[in-house]
């Protein structure tokens, strides 16, 4: 076992290099600043009144303050949206590698603008900072987890698939971990701290040049010479003409040379079901209450008698356990499957957040239960990791062909980025007025996807992108047929008479 893992990784090492790169200027950008300000929080907003003293001779109110952070944070998701939107239009018309590269000069310039802010005096700086990092995310999420599914070899396409899911929390993990007051969450540091993803584009910017475009994207521009050299870069110097012969029968089946645009798949009959599939396994990502948890969490480590001074490191072990899941899961999905994972993962959130609830209710009622609070979250962290956190984007690269990824990957990122919007304006209000009970709303939300995709959804498990559509279509019809009155019924007239 141990020998053939090492020869895989002798053998794709032109992979794992590549997904490193595309993850450090990728996902990992979009991991990071989701976590990256609840350290340095304080000291931003002591700086932003500071500033407005300097500039007006007054303090700023505490309403302003409020609604300058607000816009400061969201600022984030509105780039990211706007981000997710342009992505499709660019990668068709440059390609994903031309893209990313070119992408990269943004968090460079990001991070020049919010490193400088603190010496210039200017918060406007961070706004606009916090503004382009959002539309290098945007860009990145949706150009990563594309590129990923279009260099995978078929063995392992579930692990260099969950491997955006990977970086995803890695980059949570490290913002957690920098933001410590030991690291860079001091009232010196946090330009420095806010200005480290600039170094990460950076890295991305001069590597990726050294590694080969989309072998689909050189399947469209008829080099089959140029795609079979990046297979070998890739894959290993060896005979890959199977392969190559696959992505010709992708190719050949395609309905047009042009990828499809947003109002093109939506208006596309043949892959109406892998939109639905799309929108639930978005929805249930977003909305099966991870947020929450993180939100959660200090208030559960307070009540179990835990130290002040401790939380921060608390947390921190909660990030850990999801990055050590969802690699976990990266090394389990090519050999159990995605569906396994995916519903499984569904069931075991259900389970742990209702008992987290009733954990949560009654936890001044019996001085053990904290405690069992506690383990709940480490177990829905756990489940999140191993089923959708590292599963979703894996079967939306998978269900969709090539030439609707770039549209697919538009609406997951719409879909993503106005989730992370409400959850960060309204959740807040809703924890306010239904306390631990507003986890019923994630537990019905997540339930409903959860049975939908058990309905509907196949195994995606060693199947080409044809495979999968054919059963896809294949599966519902037979469904939606079973649900038709059959013939011979439907032609029986019912007759009454009047009474």
């Amino acid at each position: 076992m141990a020998s053939l893992w090492l020869r895989d990784l002798i053998q794709y090492r032109g992979l794992l290099l590549m997904i490193f790169v595309l993850g450090i200027g990728g996902s990992f950008q979009y991991g990071f600043h989701i976590s990256v300000l609840n350290s340095p929080s304080l000291f931003i907003k002591e700086f932003i009144n500071d500033t407005w003293i300097h500039h007006y001779s007054k303090p700023m109110g505490e309403d302003s303050l409020r609604i300058l952070w607000s816009f400061i944070v969201s600022s984030y998701c509105i780039g990211g949206m706007l981000g997710s939107l342009w992505s499709g239009y660019f990668t068709s018309k440059y390609g994903k590698k031309r893209c990313l590269i070119y992408s990269d000069l943004i968090p460079i310039a990001a991070a020049l603008l919010v490193g400088c802010s603190r010496t210039s005096k200017s918060f406007e700086m961070i706004l606009i900072g916090r503004f382009l990092y959002g539309i290098n995310a945007g860009f990145g999420l949706n150009i990563h987890s594309q590129y990923a599914g279009e260099i995978a070899h078929k063995k392992l396409r579930g692990f260099t698939n969950t491997s955006i899911s990977i970086f995803v929390t890695i980059g949570k993990l490290m913002g957690q971990i920098l933001g410590l007051s030991e690291i860079l969450g001091t009232k010196s540091k946090w330009p420095l701290l806010l200005g480290l993803n600039g170094m990460c584009a950076l890295v991305q910017m001069v590597a990726l040049p050294f590694f080969p475009e989309s072998p689909y994207l050189l399947i469209e521009r008829n080099d089959k010479d140029g795609c079979m050299k990046a297979l070998k870069q890739l894959w290993g110097d060896r005979d890959h003409e199977r392969e190559l012969e696959d992505m010709m029968k992708e190719q050949t089946a395609r309905k047009s040379d042009q990828s499809l645009t947003v109002k093109g798949l939506l208006e596309d009959r043949s892959l109406r079901w892998q939109i639905y599939m799309l929108i639930a396994l978005t929805i249930a990502l977003q909305l099966c209450g991870v947020n929450a948890i993180y939100f959660y969490a200090a208030v559960v480590f307070e009540a179990a008698k835990f130290d002040f001074s401790q939380i921060p490191y608390l947390t921190i072990g909660i990030g850990v356990c999801e990055s050590s899941s969802v690699i976990l899961c990266s090394l389990l999905v090519d050999r159990f499957g995605r569906r396994v994972l995916l519903l499984g993962g569904y069931i075991a959130i259900v389970l742990s957040l209702s008992l987290l609830i009733v954990t949560l209710s009654l936890q001044d009622t019996y001085m053990w239960l904290p405690y069992c609070s506690v383990m709940l979250i480490f177990l829905y962290v756990l489940s999140f990791g191993t089923g959708p956190g590292a599963t979703t984007m894996t079967i939306i690269v998978e269900i969709f062909p090539q030439e609707a990824r770039a549209a697919a990957f538009v609406i997951v990122g719409i879909i993503n980025w106005i989730g992370l919007f409400v959850i960060g304006m309204v959740f807040p209000l809703v924890e306010a007025t239904l306390g631990p009970f507003c986890f019923l709303v994630f537990i019905t939300i997540t339930a409903a996807c959860a049975v939908f995709l058990y309905i509907y959804l196949p195994e995606t498990k060693g199947k080409s992108a044809l495979e999968i559509k054919e059963d896809i279509n294949k599966d519902n019809l037979r469904k939606k047929n079973h649900l038709e009155i059959p013939k011979h019924l439907s032609n029986i007239s019912v007759l009454s008479t009047k009474l």
